[in-house]
């Protein structure tokens, strides 16, 4: 799979607030989906659909055990989300403290209200 494509799922996963929630849980360590079905108010089918969403975009991992599956968070396309948005975070930041340092250099100190 190509890192583009890759991105794109992990940033459609966690665009679901439930599958978000989903990440929360498991970032106190692996647990098995009769554990997580008890956290939320649906089907085992709709959380398996959530599951195969953030197992396709590689953010979870699961292992089977006779009957059961467990699942476990896997961080790492989480760093990279992170580190995108990081890289876009500093360059807003430049870009609004130089378009800052020009307004006051062309207009002056502006003045905050009630000083």
């Amino acid at each position: 799979m190509s890192r583009v494509i890759a991105e794109a799922s992990v940033f459609h996963a966690i665009a679901d607030p439930t599958r978000r929630a989903i990440l929360d849980l498991l970032r106190d360590g692996e647990q098995a989906v009769s554990s997580l079905l008890e956290s939320f108010r649906f089907t085992q089918s709709a959380l398996s659909q959530h599951l195969a969403v953030l197992r396709n975009a590689g953010l979870v991992l699961v292992r089977k055990a006779g009957r059961q599956r467990f699942y476990r968070l896997r961080a790492r396309p989480l760093r990279e989300v992170s580190e995108w948005v990081a890289y876009y975070d500093k360059f807003w930041n430049e870009r609004l403290d130089n378009l800052g340092k020009y307004l006051e250099k062309a207009h002056g100190p502006r003045r905050r209200q009630g000083s």
